[in-house]
């Protein structure tokens, strides 16, 4: 169904006519897999028409599951029927009817996003799968999503101040530095409650990798079936907050000659004057959680505060903490690209589930230099673990000035050159934009730079860093392609969007 309004078209997935709404409600789900734990998040958003496109003007939580200890079968094998057990028992929990979902994001983080995990996992979501934006997320998008959520990155643009974020979870800590509404810097590091997990009879029954590195500087000797007395456990969880404090530093830390940096070092740029702690042990270390769980987080939250406590910065409480990586839930908002559009060749269309990123790639300056444009879309690729990944991406560029041959040509070849592995496995090069340029720019990839990869080249779009695209087939006699943007969603008293 569709309906014309202000000289665009606008689709529903559920059948509504947007156009003729000012307001629409959705109820949206937000799923959190990861090594650790996993939860869901049941939500309610109310979008509100605004020019062409619906924003969100409040996110209301309807319910929160409870934290799963994440279960598995054997080695690092995600039990999916216990999983799938959980999942189902939540909805009903909930009363939630799986039909009455609009939309959600999965999120799969830790050994959920190995291949035969997330095979498993993505076979519980089967009937969603329209529905649902997959996120598997690695070290360095989960520094960014755990800042966003945590409310740091609003902070950071609310109050003008250097805000650090520091997420422990499990497995690993990813420690995110948020300037002006924007995360600047982030890295990651193998510390966590959970490298060391023990059972009813505080007997060891899991060792991670990284562990036996804390062990083996602690001088504490870890084998499964043994105790790890309190000294012990007190000895490995302050060896890990050290090391935490001194990958927040910028430093490469290491434990028993091991690097313990899953990324590069951290580029402190500016100095924190504020820090937030998100995460699992950020239970522990706001007091909202005193009961053990068969791990280090009690030990491990005590040792990291008072770490902070002595560096003197002010310490401030988040807007989510163990659920920070999955307060995203998605939105769907559709525009439409049309007039100046370029696909080639038709046959491409649709595209789904399509990551954007929105560098800063400086062409609204007169002369624009390919080199900056392969730097920065480069940087966000790199930033939301998406080099060398086979995923088509779509590259968000609002042009500015005038579209000369020289200009067109300097953007062309900077977007080719960072795209060489994209272009080289044939998949779409991908790039959307607001302005009226998008058919002179996919012209000038195919008959000027001789690529052969298909090409999309998309305008009279508003998309951030964080939405998701889906890209329908051409529309017939129009010459227009309808655009689904699945926007993530972080909730809090501050939205940014």
């Amino acid at each position: 169904m569709s309906s014309q309004a202000g000289g665009r078209i606008f689709f529903s997935s559920s059948g509504r006519t947007l156009a003729e709404e000012d307001h629409i409600s959705i109820h949206t789900a937000g799923v959190d897999i990861g090594s650790s734990t996993s939860h869901l998040v049941f939500s309610r958003i109310v979008l509100e028409r605004l020019d062409s496109r619906y924003v969100v003007v409040s996110r209301e939580t309807l319910y929160e599951s409870e934290i799963l200890l994440t279960p598995y079968s054997e080695g690092n094998t995600i039990d999916s029927a216990a999983l799938g057990r959980f999942i189902d028992r939540e909805y009903r929990s909930a009363a939630i009817d799986r039909e009455k979902i609009d939309t959600g994001a999965l999120i799969l983080t830790g050994v959920a996003v190995e291949r035969s995990n997330a095979r498993a996992i993505g076979e519980l979501f089967a009937r969603e799968a329209g529905k649902m934006v997959a996120v598997t997320a690695g070290d360095r998008l989960e520094a960014v999503m755990a800042c966003h959520g945590s409310g740091a990155v609003a902070r950071s643009l609310r109050e003008q101040v250097a805000v650090l974020n520091i997420d422990i979870g499990g497995g690993t800590t990813k420690i995110g530095l948020c300037l002006d509404g924007r995360v600047v810097a982030q890295a990651a590091l193998d510390a966590g409650a959970r490298l060391i997990g023990f059972d009813v009879l505080g007997r060891i029954n899991r060792i991670e990798a990284a562990a036996h590195h804390y062990g083996a500087e602690s001088k504490c000797q870890l084998q499964i079936g043994d105790e790890l007395d309190a000294a012990g456990r007190q000895a490995m969880a302050e060896l890990m907050a050290d090391r935490i404090i001194s990958a927040a530093r910028g430093r490469s830390p290491a434990a028993a000659g091991a690097s313990l940096l899953r990324t590069e070092p951290l580029e402190v740029i500016a100095t924190p004057q504020q820090v937030i702690i998100s995460g699992g042990v950020a239970e522990y270390f706001y007091g909202r959680e005193a009961k053990s769980f068969g791990d280090l987080g009690r030990e491990l939250a005590a040792a990291v505060r008072a770490r902070l406590e002595d560096e003197g910065i002010a310490i401030e409480q988040p807007d989510q903490a163990i659920r920070a990586t999955v307060v995203g839930a998605s939105q769907y908002t559709t525009q439409v690209s049309g007039g100046t559009i370029y696909v080639s060749p038709l046959s491409v269309l649709p595209l789904r589930n399509v990551p954007v990123i929105a560098p800063d790639l400086g062409i609204e300056y007169d002369a624009i230099d390919s080199l900056r444009v392969a730097f920065a879309i480069g940087s966000a690729r790199a930033r939301l673990d998406l080099t060398g990944s086979d995923k088509t991406i779509a590259i968000f560029a609002p042009w500015r000035g005038s579209a000369t041959f020289d200009r067109l040509d300097a953007f062309c070849r900077g977007v080719a050159d960072a795209l060489k592995d994209i272009v080289a496995r044939g998949n779409p090069i991908v790039l959307a934009g607001d302005g009226d340029v998008g058919g002179l720019i996919g012209v000038h990839f195919h008959h000027e730079l001789n690529l052969e990869c298909p090409i999309v080249s998309i305008d009279s779009l508003d998309l951030r860093e964080f939405d998701y695209i889906d890209i329908g087939e051409m529309l017939e006699y129009s010459g227009a392609v309808p655009v689904i943007i699945k926007s993530l969603v972080f909730p809090g008293r501050h939205q940014l969007r």
